[in-house]
């Protein structure tokens, strides 16, 4: 996990676009807020555990959870 840099595209398991690396936090991937989404969450931050991860590949962080899924168990800061 330490491979995780700042601009990776996280990607569900299904190869869905989740977000963007901004950096990592602790135990959390902080997005780009320009994948903050709409609504009352556009423009913040969301964060996505560390354990959640499957694998890194290349420039992409490829998560356990198809992205239907992982977007559901995003923490908003």
């Amino acid at each position: 996990m330490q491979n995780i840099a700042e601009h990776m595209e996280v990607i569900g398991a299904d190869g869905v676009h989740i977000g963007t690396v901004d950096r990592v936090e602790g135990n959390r991937i902080k997005l780009t807020r320009k994948d903050s989404g709409e609504g009352s969450y556009k423009g913040h931050h969301h964060f996505i555990d560390k354990g959640l991860v499957a694998d890194v590949e290349g420039n992409k962080v490829r998560l356990s959870a198809k992205a239907a899924v992982a977007v559901t168990m995003e923490e908003e800061k």
